[in-house]
């Protein structure tokens, strides 16, 4: 049987990582877009450039792997949580030290202190139709 299409998941990842990630997700039923930072658009991220990201805009849930020692990956996870829907999860895959490092910037959002494995997608992808069906 089928599985019926799910909300999409912003893979927000570095390198080849993603299809990992993108075949547990869309497994559940999730569609899953990549975006590999501001390195992969010449140093540039729309968002933060005051521009519209159509992938932000249509995401249900973002996965964000980049280093948060990185002043614009944290204007990045913070421009993600300004803009996503109200419950829209974030889960946030961290290098070690920066959970407490950046504790007040991962308020509310789920980390991950080492690799996400597939439970860890799994779960994820539950939190995300978890909130797409409580959103109005």
């Amino acid at each position: 049987m089928a599985n019926k299409q799910m909300g999409m998941i912003l893979d927000v990842t570095p390198g080849d990582y993603e299809a990992f990630e993108r075949r547990l997700l869309e497994g559940t039923g999730h569609r899953v877009e990549s975006c590999h930072g501001p390195e992969s658009r010449g140093g540039k991220c729309p968002m933060l450039e005051g521009e519209t990201c159509s992938l932000i805009d249509e995401a249900h849930g973002v996965v964000f792997k980049l280093d948060l020692d990185r002043e614009t990956h944290r204007r990045i996870l913070e421009a993600y949580k300004q803009k996503l829907p109200e419950g829209a999860p974030i889960a946030v895959a961290l290098q070690e030290g920066q959970e407490e490092t950046y504790a007040d910037l991962l308020t509310g959002i789920h980390v991950w202190d080492h690799q996400p494995t597939s439970s860890d997608m799994d779960g994820f992808a539950a939190l995300v139709e978890a909130a797409d069906y409580t959103r109005p």
